[in-house]
């Protein structure tokens, strides 16, 4: 079965393929076993014992380390949320801790996993080892978050996230328990990191987590937030009619119609008429895809795919569910409950959380070229408006080609602008799923980027790479 993962808007792939169904077939008849309930070991103060249970025996690369099994969010109504731990594979540089959560909402970060930027990926029918992957130097946690997603589940329909508040309120228990299961990464540098919707959901975590840091009893060291292609402030995130016009994808007429379109649905949420803004947002891309000829909204070039990634039939057979500690529960790679209770979250903005956390915390926003439906200058938009102590700096800071120089051999990857600790780049050749497209260089960027973020300074070099800034007008 085909995985469609909707990256943004779940709404645009079911009407697509109405169809699809979640993975729940378990593929043969052995027992897969019982899901992993860690919470109870950690309150009883068994943590080497959850710590043991909850160690992967994955089959095809018993050698690679990693710890999976849920975390309970919520006892009231049995709310749960699945994680799946890489540590680092290296220590080439000081490592870090770093969650990476999925958009949607209701796409589950195990697609993250297989198909941007994990330790495994899905090739001629078969696992095999990933080239480039982000846990060769960080410690790395994927979350299926909200509940309902992937394998993360609620028992009670009042289980499920309405709201951003919510959400971080899951994420941060999830992290906490997580780091009570692991102590000795606590004081480790801390990053959130991830795509698409989750432009909502890294801030939701950071901002839990900036309030309530100096009264916990598990501090945990926050360094910063990554997010890709992130849609985070919508209402200054909707100028598509400019874009799509000026990359020739449709002509004046369709500019005209698509302009009307978008100031009705910016005018709804400047009313915060929340409800009316889902039939507004479904008018506004059925009328763009439409125009464009279904044209793709997550990369308009000619490409294959990563979309349609056959990970799920793999993690649904017994082996594998055993070996994470699921058992027979329903995976959903996308989750449409999931999705129904947050549709009225998708026009709300994360902006002032924002604001807030830039003012402690560094933040990078990155974006693939080719992306529609968080295109660059999308994001740019919502910056420019960003109020935050640098924002002055950032309006007139210089915009640098960012050069992969791998042994005196440079590619020009990125174009990148910093002021303070805000820092944004536009990734060339890539997508809405820049990992997948461009793996070694979104890397590359990511670890200089956060390597200079902890206070390294200089050039850094890793396995004959470095990151060379130089001006983008001489």
């Amino acid at each position: 079965m085909k995985l469609f993962l909707v990256t943004l808007f779940l709404y645009t792939l079911v009407k697509c393929f109405p169809d699809r169904g979640p993975e729940n077939t378990v593929k043969n008849d052995d027992d897969p076993g019982s899901p992993l309930m860690l919470t109870p070991y950690i309150e009883s103060g068994k943590i080497q014992e959850a710590k043991d249970l909850s160690r992967v025996a994955f089959p095809d690369f018993p050698e690679v380390e990693s710890y999976a099994g849920f975390f309970t969010v919520d006892k009231t109504y049995n709310s749960n949320q699945f994680f799946w731990y890489f540590p680092a594979q290296n220590n080439r540089i000081e490592t870090a801790v770093m969650v990476w959560l999925q958009g949607g909402p209701g796409a589950s970060s195990l697609f993250g996993l297989f198909a941007e930027n994990g330790p495994f990926e899905i090739k001629n029918d078969a696992f095999q080892r990933r080239d480039v992957h982000w846990a060769e130097d960080n410690h790395l946690i994927y979350i299926d978050n909200p509940v309902g997603t992937g394998f993360s589940f609620t028992n009670d329909s009042r289980g499920y996230c309405t709201n951003q508040t919510q959400i971080g309120e899951h994420l941060y228990s999830t992290i906490t328990q997580f780091f009570q299961l692991f102590p000795e990464l606590q004081q480790l540098p801390f990053f959130v990191s991830g795509e698409s919707y989750a432009g909502k959901y890294v801030p939701a975590l950071g901002y839990t987590i900036h309030k309530n840091n100096p009264t916990a009893r598990t501090k945990i060291n926050l360094k910063g937030l990554i997010i890709g292609n992130g849609w985070s402030d919508p209402i200054n995130q909707l100028n598509y009619s400019d874009y799509l016009y000026q990359i020739g994808l449709i002509d004046w007429i369709a500019k005209r119609e698509l302009e009307k379109l978008q100031n009705n649905l910016t005018e709804l949420v400047k009313a915060e008429a929340w409800h009316e803004t889902v039939d507004a947002r479904y008018r506004l891309y059925d009328y763009i895809q439409g125009s464009m000829g279904n044209i793709s909204l997550y990369n308009y070039l000619p490409s294959k795919s990563v979309i349609d990634n056959p990970y799920p039939n793999f993690i649904d057979t017994v082996s594998i569910r055993k070996a994470i500690h699921v058992g027979d529960l329903t995976y959903d790679s996308l989750n449409e409950t999931a999705y129904e209770y947050l549709k009225l979250d998708i026009m709300k903005s994360v902006a002032p959380w924002i604001s807030e956390l830039i003012e402690h915390y560094h933040i990078l926003f990155y974006n693939g070229q080719t992306d529609i439906i968080v295109a660059y200058p999308l994001t740019i938009n919502f910056l420019r408006k960003l109020k935050f102590s640098a924002s002055e700096k950032y309006l007139n800071a210089l915009r640098m080609i960012a050069l992969l120089d791998h042994n005196n051999n440079t590619e020009k990857i990125a174009f990148v602008k910093r002021a303070d600790k805000l820092t944004e780049m536009l990734i060339r050749d890539a997508s809405h799923m820049v990992p997948a497209d461009q793996p070694e260089w979104i890397y590359s960027l990511i670890l200089w980027w956060r390597l200079s973020a902890t206070g390294m300074e200089g050039d850094i070099m890793i396995d004959g790479n470095k990151i060379v800034l130089q001006p983008n007008h001489e």
